[in-house]
């Protein structure tokens, strides 16, 4: 005697060995002995044997139409061989055959659309309007699964489906692995052996690299948008006093969003007066206002080669830059200076009104305030060039100061290695297409110009810093432990010392139109400004507040995001550079393992024959191909150059972190997320199947 039975939703049949009330002993036609119970077993017979009972059932099973057994069976609850005698028999009164009532059991199992079961062997047909709807969703998988196959067709052809040109950032970045879209490329990917970047770019969806890169980052970052809403700058109540000075800037032409100024007073005369002049949009942009909202959702200002996306709108952004030719409300800090010996013997925070003067532009300037400009200067005063006397005794100040952070530091800042300046041939500022000219100039580190600016700042922040915690007013500070290998730059809100500049507290405080931490400090410091000892009582943020943490990190994801995102165009564009000036070969050092630096361009890449070179070593290398797309760039060796040139170890140690950075820059393709090696949550047949 044998027997059908279900066991885990499967049907088998064997031999049976042994049988009880409750259970039976069945031999499979593999050998093996299960034990069933009673209630699993669906059907007894002598003949045909279970494999033959089991294929001949399947083979009729396909031959039942569903929509006519729908029509057939009862409408309550019967057992599948009532149904199979009704399908198959004309006459009411004799049974189907073993055959006809397996296939009718197997019919009915996978159908639960028409037949819902109710229990072993028995199932009650699903009520009209709820199989309809069944039907119809059915119906739209398979068009949906035809509409995939279709797409991944197309692809392996070389040809990119519209829909999927429209998704192209979501596929590769932030998929929906349900998505037919996504689908259609790991079916086409697998399908063709081809990753699933390469199978775009080969089939045309990536139309220009540019784009590609740039579209990307606001897919991530800016996924409603680059535009700002309508809004106006409000006016600052405050009845400012006009500051008895005259204020200039230095920056690069290209910026709009003059944060900072200077002035000096008193020279010559033994005690000098520093103004260090912040913009001030924080008298009158509010926490909590439509302007607050746009800063803080972007955080920063974008930077890349010939463009840029502001934090704030260009309106806002107009009425508190500090555009020479008038008088603009300023955060002022005054350090009162003995002349001769730089000490500080006074400090005083200000909100007022500051004429400035001058916008100088170091871009312009720095061929006429070099070094040489600098010490002719310390013997004969130059009274002659515009604000030369002034720069002159900034310069020592800077110079002053710098050596006073390096005593913290313990060892010397060095500015082994240049800044280089991208230059692109858009000169109606609009957005980059990507085929523009380039050219790409050098600009050491540490210029005159840059170095006044940069000790004025630092001196700004670490002195604000301190004052905020003086008055028991939380700030948003950035502090390094120690420069030991591998402590980071960490934010917070606590005034903790910042090893890597040589300060007992650093807040950034001095880009308040550019960065978002610079605003919220600027409302804590004018809070102090305001109401002295009472500041922490008044000040928008206070100690512990949840937001500022909040804020903290935010910013740090989207200044990660942002400097990301620079360094990658910039690197694009360096690429773009080799291309347009047809350089296939240059002259590099080792640095790292199989990386190279260029000399004279922005540029890390592995070499072949690199590996296990000295570091230092300077070679000749061969470019390989450039690909846009990854940002990667081979090359090979050629020669040696010259032996190694020596390196104190503090220069190296300095370098270690940068270099760690540069090298995963270089490390070759860029990451995306579609995953091919295993099929997407409730995936089409086709991509289910996929190998």
């Amino acid at each position: 005697m044998f027997v059908l039975f279900e066991e885990t939703g499967k049907f088998l049949a064997g031999r049976i060995l042994s049988e009880s009330d409750a259970s039976l002993q069945v031999e499979l036609d593999s050998g093996k002995r299960v034990k069933v119970k009673a209630a699993n077993a669906l059907l007894k017979f002598e003949k045909p044997a279970p494999a033959e009972l089991v294929a001949a059932g399947q083979k009729l099973s396909a031959d039942i139409e569903l929509d006519l057994a729908w029509e057939f069976a009862s409408d309550e609850e019967f057992g599948f061989a009532d149904l199979a005698r009704d399908y198959f028999s004309s006459d009411a009164s004799r049974p189907a055959s073993l055959e006809q009532q397996a296939a009718a059991l197997f019919r009915l199992f996978e159908s639960p659309h028409y037949f819902r079961r109710a229990g072993k062997g028995r199932f009650k047909k699903a009520p009209a309007e709820i199989l309809q709807q069944a039907l119809v969703a059915i119906e739209k998988k398979k068009q949906l699964a035809a509409q995939i196959t279709a797409w991944a067709e197309e692809l392996a052809q070389g040809q990119c489906p519209g829909p999927v040109r429209e998704q192209l950032y979501k596929i590769l970045f932030k998929p929906d692995k349900n998505s037919a879209e996504y689908k259609a490329v790991v079916e086409a990917s697998r399908s063709t052996h081809i990753a699933p970047l390469d199978l775009l770019q080969k089939a045309g969806a990536i139309a220009s690299p540019y784009q590609f890169h740039w579209k990307r980052f606001l897919f991530e970052n800016f996924p409603k948008g680059t535009a700002f809403p309508a809004l106006q700058a409000p006016e600052i109540k405050d009845d400012l006093p006009l500051a008895d000075v005259k204020a200039f800037s230095i920056d690069d032409s290209a910026t709009t969003e003059i944060d900072d100024a200077l002035s000096v007073q008193g020279l010559g005369s033994g005690t000098v007066t520093l103004g260090i002049h912040i913009a001030a949009p924080g008298l009158a942009v509010l926490p909590g206002s439509a302007i607050d909202a746009v800063g803080r959702a972007r955080l920063s200002t974008v930077y890349m080669p010939g463009y840029k996306l502001t934090m704030l709108p260009d309106d806002i952004v107009k009425t508190y830059t500090l555009l020479e030719g008038r008088n603009c409300p300023a955060l002022s800090l005054y350090l009162t200076l003995d002349e001769a010996t730089f000490e500080i013997k006074a400090s005083a925070t200000r909100l007022e009104q500051v004429p400035i003067v001058s916008n100088l532009r170091h871009d312009k300037l720095d061929s006429v305030f070099t070094e040489a400009f600098f010490e002719a200067a310390q013997a004969s005063p130059p009274v002659d060039v515009q604000w030369g006397v002034e720069l002159s005794f900034l310069h020592r100040l800077a110079r002053h100061l710098k050596a006073q952070r390096e005593v913290v530091r313990g060892k010397p800042e060095n500015f082994n290695r240049p800044d280089y300046n991208f230059r692109l041939d858009n000169p109606s500022g609009q957005e980059p297409q990507g085929d523009e000219t380039v050219s790409i100039s050098t600009r050491q580190r540490g210029a005159p110009l840059d170095l006044i600016v940069a000790e004025a700042m630092i001196l700004a922040n670490s002195t604000w810093g301190q004052w905020l915690a003086e008055h028991g007013v939380p700030g948003i500070y950035r502090s390094q432990a120690s420069l030991a290998p591998g402590v980071k730059v960490r934010m917070g809100t606590k005034a903790l010392p910042h090893a890597g500049i040589g300060v007992k507290s650093y807040a950034w405080s001095t880009s308040p139109l550019r960065r978002y931490t610079d605003l919220v400090n600027q409302w804590q410091i004018i809070a102090c400004a305001r109401h002295g000892r009472t500041a922490a009582l008044a000040a928008p943020f206070k100690p512990k507040d949840a937001e500022l943490f909040s804020i903290i990190s935010g910013f740090d994801a989207a200044y990660s995001a942002y400097n990301g995102f620079q360094a990658g165009i910039e690197r694009y564009w360096t690429l773009k550079y080799l291309e347009q000036n047809g350089i296939t070969e240059l002259t590099a050092t080792a640095f790292k393992d199989n990386l190279i630096r260029a000399d004279d361009l922005p540029l890390v890449l592995p070499a072949l024959g690199a590996q296990g070179l000295p570091r230092g070593a300077k070679v000749r290398v061969k470019l390989g191909a450039i690909d846009e797309i990854t940002l990667d760039i081979s090359g090979a060796v050629t020669e040696r150059l010259d032996a190694v040139a020596e390196e104190s170890a503090e220069a190296m140690e300095m370098e270690l972190e940068e270099e760690d950075a540069e090298a995963d820059l270089a490390a070759g393709p860029i990451s995306i997320a579609v995953d091919v090696n295993e099929p997407a949550a409730d995936s089409a047949p086709a991509l289910a199947a996929a190998d």
